[in-house]
């Protein structure tokens, strides 16, 4: 718990959202501010308390958490689903209800905590209105907190050698490799920055949209992919922006036969084809090339929502 009647430097807010701070240098910015401090055991958290403080909160996301009767804590949560999804199509600012995919709700706990449900909004408007609307078990207090979530703010633009272990960014790039699909469904790819140094890329399984617009992704493309990195050099995805598509190679396939229909075949490079039925022969060009469909563009795509980091940004830009 860190308790101070002055504000804390807005810096100490952004890098702890986008790096590691060592604890001893936030306990002694705290104690130059006079700052009243108790741990208990691990005193790291006094860094993401002190955080908290010095976030200056330009942008701004809320949620209005509802809380149980004591008396109810441990036992199954009474929340109606059907009434958080009318709440949800009447307030158009709500955002992270539920998952369409899994048809799982996202504003209850799965935890034994005294925690009844909270409504996310970009407005503090939304979830106040929208409180009565949800039907459950008695509430027994409601806060509306301020919140980061959404915002971002653990992104900002970097090149491969600058985002160092356990630091989160934006890279912008080519695809340099064809994706690999990896047990489990994950995929990775290896992408170039502008300064031209490469990083492993990683979509894992449970994003779900993520691996399926990493796979078609081909040599060439342009994108912007955002996520962190843990202790080794590879970053996990947890967005990108495909700005640019490269060409996509066509694949011919070798004519029928016009006069009897029978699929020829190529006689060489360059040679042409012939029908092994009546021996007719037409030029390279007759190959027929199919198109090629692609079942994506360029656009933002992020992770399946009950997989999304709280703070990934929620707009078209991270």
């Amino acid at each position: 718990m860190v308790a101070t009647d002055r504000g804390l430097p807005a810096a100490l807010y952004w890098e702890a959202v986008r790096t590691i701070v060592p604890v001893a240098r936030v306990r002694s910015t705290l104690l130059a501010q006079g700052a009243w401090v108790r741990t208990a055991a691990d005193d790291r958290g006094i860094v993401g308390a002190a955080a908290a403080i010095a976030w200056p909160g330009r942008r701004r996301t809320w949620e209005l958490i509802s809380y149980r009767d004591a008396t109810r804590e441990g036992r199954p949560r009474v929340v109606s689903a059907p009434s958080v999804r009318r709440a949800q199509r009447r307030e158009p600012t709500f955002f992270l209800c539920e998952d369409l995919r899994t048809r799982r709700l996202l504003v209850t706990p799965h935890t034994p905590c005294p925690i009844l449900f909270g409504l996310r909004g970009s407005t503090a408007e939304g979830p106040l209105r929208a409180r009565r609307w949800v039907r459950s078990e008695p509430v027994d207090r409601w806060v509306l907190f301020r919140t980061n979530q959404g915002t971002g703010d653990h992104l900002r633009p970097r090149t491969v050698r600058t985002m160092g272990p356990y630091e989160s960014g934006t890279i912008r790039g080519t695809v340099e490799s064809r994706p690999e699909v990896l047990r489990g469904g994950h995929v990775r790819f290896d992408l170039r920055d502008r300064v031209g140094d490469v990083v492993r890329v990683v979509a894992f399984e449970p994003t779900k949209t993520l691996p399926r617009i990493a796979r078609s992704l081909v040599p060439g493309d342009r994108v912007a992919a955002w996520g962190a990195r843990a202790g080794d050099p590879a970053v996990r995805l947890e967005g990108i922006r495909v700005e640019r598509l490269a060409p996509r190679p066509e694949r011919s396939r070798p004519p029928r036969c016009p006069n009897c229909a029978g699929r020829m075949h190529s006689v060489g490079a360059a040679r042409g084809y012939r029908c092994e039925t009546c021996r007719t022969r037409l030029p390279p060009e007759s190959a027929r090339r199919p198109s090629v469909v692609l079942r994506f563009g360029p656009g933002v795509y992020h992770p399946t929502p009950s997989a999304r980091r709280h703070l990934a940004p929620l707009g078209p830009e991270p």
